[in-house]
């Protein structure tokens, strides 16, 4: 049986199930159920459609993703399909409003929801991530798709997973003419890749940046993450799209990457104080945010969710270790 065939309901199940998607759509209304994608041109060759920086919902659609594409000598390289099937759709109708040129390759940048349930507008053969990103796909995909459904509901209607067919290698890749440069880092998740246009100095950074918004760390190694960022700070770019937030560029274009270092760094430092002090998790979850930080979009919502995903680890590494005492 299919993954899509498990993943449908029992027949006295989709009466109910079938009642909840149309209340949402009456709720939303059709014509509500557009998201509105607009291409913004952030250099000669790159456009980025611009997503929210708060969290999923029925009146997002997901939409809180950046994606983008490059316009190569080879044709259109895209960069992440957005959140849903219907994402990925309209997502197409607009580059189609900017260039007729053919889609040479559709790049996932790593193996969160959002980054790639838009894969089944385009050609399933252009489609490809670093192997490590297939491999989550392969793994969880269902389940975030799953997922998705109830945090945003009739927006997800005909989603189905697509895994990447290609793999992405590290490195120069060759467009026609033109070279672009693939990343291979991690530390978002256990493969991150990032995207380097040469020749307008854009660097499309994914989720190892976010800038105005809180970073996610479902699948988060702070230590390799903040290495990441170190690789990215010393590359030379003059735009830079983080994952989530707005697009830097000029004096400010490594602001984004400095706002995530500190937020990470915070992180590993606050958990690592409390695991010594033998804090409990209810403790850290109420635990203040810094000033600087708090004003980020879904800060505190993220940083408990943090707490749950990471803090763990660290009080198991406390009390493995335990530190001495004068």
């Amino acid at each position: 049986m299919s993954p899509a065939a498990m993943r449908r309901p029992a027949a006295w199940l989709r009466l109910p199930l079938l009642s909840l998607a149309l209340g949402w759509t009456l709720l939303l209304g059709a014509a509500d159920l557009d998201y509105h994608l607009q291409p913004v041109q952030i250099a000669p060759h790159s456009w980025v459609f611009v997503g929210g920086t708060d969290d999923f919902s029925p009146k997002n659609g997901g939409n809180i993703v950046n994606t983008g594409f490059i316009l190569t000598d080879a044709g259109v390289v895209v960069v992440d399909t957005g959140p849903s099937r219907a994402y990925g759709e309209q997502m197409l109708r607009a580059i189609r409003r900017i260039t007729n040129a053919p889609i040479a390759l559709v790049i996932n940048t790593h193996h969160h929801p959002d980054h790639f349930l838009g894969n089944q507008a385009f050609p399933p053969e252009l489609i490809a991530a670093l192997p490590g990103t297939r491999e989550g796909i392969s793994k969880e995909g269902e389940s975030f798709n799953e997922n998705m459904f109830r945090l945003v509901g009739d927006w997800m209607a005909g989603t189905e997973v697509q895994r990447p067919a290609r793999n992405l290698a590290p490195g120069p890749l060759p467009l026609g003419k033109d070279l672009l440069e693939v990343l291979a880092l991690h530390g978002h998740t256990g493969a991150d890749a990032a995207l380097v246009d040469p020749r307008d100095g854009v660097l499309f950074a994914s989720d190892l940046v976010f800038f105005q918004r809180a970073p996610t760390t479902p699948h988060a190694r702070l230590q390799d993450w903040l290495a990441s960022l170190d690789t990215l700070q010393a590359r030379s770019f003059r735009v830079i799209v983080p994952g989530h937030g707005p697009v830097a560029q000029g004096d400010t274009r490594e602001a984004p990457i400095r706002q995530t270092r500190r937020w990470l760094g915070w992180l590993d430092q606050a958990f690592r104080q409390a695991a010594e002090d033998g804090m409990d998790m209810g403790e850290v979850m109420n635990l203040p945010l810094p000033a600087d930080l708090a004003g980020l979009g879904v800060a505190r919502a993220e940083y408990q969710r943090s707490v749950g995903h990471l803090y763990p680890a660290y009080e198991q590494q406390a009390l493995s270790h335990p530190r001495k005492r004068p």
